[in-house]
């Protein structure tokens, strides 16, 4: 199965007037990059998109009952997913791995879910959340891996394309794939993509020396957005469509590059989403002369006391 544009049309209608159109920044002089401040969407993070989507799909079909949904999330998913059960009147339950960032669990909380920590990772709280829907009959819902989140979320690309017409490249961060699957299908055959990873979670880097998605290490400074212990077959089918620039970056060009978005455009971006912009500015994808780039920085949820 693979994520068409159509199916991102499809969300872009479904969602339209539950989500916010984030800006678009202009590059700045001498500069040839835009910036898609998603981190400004419901939430302070881009998986509102399709937190909405899933879930109205879902009413739509009579599909969500009583027992409401469930999904496991290093905490972004589940505060989208949480955000989106309450205004739509839905029982939300949200298994965390127990190191969760304090900051999205008390959000999480904030919107009326409920949260269960359990386990190192997102592996084992995503088996707890599988466990939790068949004893319980909620709806099981994925962070990435399902067609209706990875097309809410490539109405983002709809918006970029619309906005700015000459865009080349899009660059976002990968962790299970989810924005990467959606992104793709709505720009394929009109920009190209950029994938970028931090070097100790390289889900999509290991799946394409695989051909396969493969199991890799998960850690480092952004794996609670980016952790996922390999990519998801949705976002494997869309390399298979047209594979990507793939960059991987370190801990400290991760870090640096949040540094700069917080000094230069006054961005306070996470870990995560700091991830594809140190692929510009650690060098690992150079823009050729005249290639027009966007960039999403995809959340903002993160202690703002840790920015310098």
């Amino acid at each position: 199965m693979r994520v068409t544009r159509q199916d991102v049309l499809d969300a872009a209608r479904r969602i339209d007037g539950r989500v916010r159109r984030t800006p678009l920044l202009p590059p700045a002089q001498r500069d040839s990059v835009w910036m898609k401040c998603e981190l400004l969407q419901h939430c302070g993070v881009f998986k509102t998109r399709g937190a909405f989507n899933r879930q109205l799909a879902g009413l739509e079909a009579g599909e969500i009952g009583g027992g409401g949904v469930v999904i496991a999330s290093g905490g972004n998913a589940g505060l989208a997913q949480a955000f989106a059960a309450r205004e739509l009147g839905v029982r939300c339950t949200v298994f965390v791995p127990e190191a969760a960032p304090q900051v999205k669990v008390d959000r999480i909380r904030a919107y009326d879910a409920e949260v269960r920590p359990v386990g190192a990772e997102f592996a084992e709280a995503h088996l707890a959340s599988v466990r939790f829907a068949e004893e319980h009959g909620a709806v099981l819902l994925h962070a990435y891996d399902q067609l209706e989140v990875a097309a809410g979320a490539g109405t983002i690309a709809e918006e970029i394309l619309e906005d700015e017409p000459g865009i080349d490249t899009i660059v976002v961060a990968v962790g299970g794939g989810g924005l990467y699957a959606g992104i793709a299908a709505s720009a394929l055959g009109r920009a190209r993509m950029v994938a970028v990873e931090p070097e100790r979670c390289p889900t999509l880097h290991a799946a394409l020396a695989a051909g396969e998605p493969v199991d890799v290490e998960v850690g480092g400074v952004a794996a609670d957005s980016l952790g996922a212990r390999r990519l998801g077959e949705l976002a494997f089918a869309a390399t298979r469509a047209e594979a990507p620039v793939s960059v991987l970056v370190t801990e400290d060009e991760i870090l640096r590059a949040r540094t700069r978005l917080w000094q230069d455009f006054r961005l306070p971006s996470e870990p995560g989403a700091a991830t594809a912009y140190a692929a510009l500015t650690s060098g690992g994808y150079v823009p050729a002369e005249g290639e027009k780039v966007a960039l999403v920085v995809c959340g903002a949820n993160t202690d703002l006391a840790t920015l310098a």
